[in-house]
């Protein structure tokens, strides 16, 4: 008889192993139906999560979801468990996660107590119990979550909210990408990060944008850090090249196969690591990766089954590549969330419920997240959804979110939030830019002493100051 079983009404439902519990217990989304994983009813999802909150979380150490003899991500998240941390949970079932997690958000000591707990919850753990939890939940307890990382500003601090200002181009013309940031600047955007999607694959190309903003940041003493988001074996020739690198980029995913996808592999991305941190150029701090993952990426390469050949749900295997990204200490980590399609969330509601999920994982998990709240063209969701993912995020105490000008990214062809939106979300729930940043801003007069955005005009001398010579 299995021991996951349920009765929902007259029906009793009989789930045959732990990786088919976390997969059927998942809310809706189109990418576990694509993955044939997906609960069929509401009935048998229900059923699934009430199996699911009564597993104890040793089950997760005892019962990996991907074989750790082919996977090295498993290998790496069972070798770095930390027991200790561990010890004050370790006789908790899911469920009891839950009710302990919701009691600890509301604590006077709330950011330290999920700070000690976070190195001893494993991924598996982390998404089990998101797929028991109301979007409410998430949103507490990722706000009583105080995570921060540094390089040249600092990121993640209590009532700041930082933006990564995304100045893509479609050729990569440097008046383009220039004109971009110059607009960004202005609205009070970039303190996160400059990071271009370049056009090219070129290392040329590459190296090109990597001094053009550079110079920028140096003429005008702009506290942040810049990345052009190349390969990270591109970006490893280009730092031993001597081109002016801030930060690492790479694209990770929750299982080796995935990552392969990606053409890296936990030992790439620690050969990144190290040659970035031997450069030396942050001023507040060494984090030095910055790594974006998304639903569905895993599925999307054909990489996403676990043990018995059964297929892993998308947000689990979401969760694993937060796994992969705490071992690398990074600087910025950030969920597309809604950038892959619909086929693997559909609509506004599963890319609000990803992105709240992403979010909660991966501060729970001791990263600094963001979020890119973005959707496709063909997806069923437009900007009103966009603006509740952005303020339920903001009140999440999201680290960043990316903007580009207009919200529409006319290289990458998707929707993702104007600079606007960033001072919407800013000024409507009292947040602030990174401390190093906002004194830049109000140094420059672009930012009152309140941290709110002051009406520039077109005549007047910050934009003179930034413009005249770009």
């Amino acid at each position: 008889m299995s021991r996951f079983r349920a009765t929902i009404g007259p029906h009793t439902f009989v789930f045959g192993h732990l990786v088919e519990v976390l997969a059927k217990a998942s809310p809706a989304r189109s990418g576990d139906q694509l993955a044939g994983c997906a609960a069929d009813t509401d009935a048998e999802r229900a059923a699934a999560q009430q199996v699911l909150a009564d597993i104890p979380l040793t089950a997760f150490l005892n019962e990996p979801v991907v074989d750790p003899d082919e996977d090295e991500v498993t290998r790496l998240i069972l070798e770095s468990h930390d027991v200790e941390a561990f010890a004050p949970v370790a006789s908790f079932t899911v469920g009891e996660l839950r009710d302990w997690l919701l009691a600890t958000a509301v604590a006077p000591d709330a950011a330290r107590r999920l700070t000690a707990v976070s190195p001893g919850l494993t991924p598996e753990m982390v998404a089990a119990v998101s797929k028991i939890m109301r979007n409410q939940d998430l949103i507490a307890v990722a706000a009583a979550a105080q995570v921060t990382s540094a390089f040249r500003t600092t990121i993640g601090l209590p009532g700041r909210m930082g933006t990564r200002l995304q100045p893509n181009h479609p050729t990569d013309d440097p008046r383009g990408v220039t004109a971009a940031i110059l607009d960004g600047l202005l609205l009070g955007a970039g303190d996160a990060v400059i990071g271009i999607n370049p056009a090219s694959d070129s290392p040329r190309a590459t190296a090109d944008l990597l001094c053009l903003v550079d110079e920028i940041r140096q003429r005008y003493e702009i506290p942040t850090q810049s990345c052009v988001l190349a390969h990270v074996t591109t970006t490893i020739d280009l730092i031993e090249a001597g081109a002016p690198v801030d930060l690492v980029f790479q694209s990770i995913a929750g299982t080796q196969a995935a990552n392969a996808g990606f053409g890296v592999d936990l030992a790439i991305l620690r050969e990144g690591l190290d040659a970035a941190r031997s450069l030396g150029r942050g001023t507040v701090g060494d984090q030095v990766m910055y790594l974006e993952t998304g639903q569905g990426s895993a599925l999307s390469a054909d990489a996403h089954l676990g043990v018995g050949g059964h297929p892993v749900d998308q947000q689990t295997l979401e969760a694993r590549a937060y796994g992969v990204a705490r071992a690398l200490d990074p600087f910025l980590v950030n969920t597309v969330v809604g950038f892959i399609g619909p086929e693997y969330l559909y609509d506004g509601k599963q890319i609000i419920r990803a992105g709240l999920e992403d979010h909660f994982c991966g501060k729970l998990l001791g990263l600094q997240m963001g979020v890119d709240v973005c959707y496709t063209n063909h997806a069923e969701a437009d900007q009103d959804d966009m603006d509740t993912l952005l303020t339920l995020l903001g009140v999440a105490g999201v680290g960043f979110v990316i903007t580009v000008p207009g919200a529409d990214d006319v290289m990458l062809g998707y929707q993702s939030l104007s600079f606007h939106d960033a001072l919407y979300a800013r000024n409507v729930l009292g947040l602030r830019p990174a401390p190093e940043f906002e004194q830049w801003l109000e140094t420059r007069g672009l930012v009152g002493s309140d941290g709110h955005l002051i009406h520039v005009d077109p005549e007047s001398s910050p934009l003179r100051m930034l413009g005249a010579s770009a």
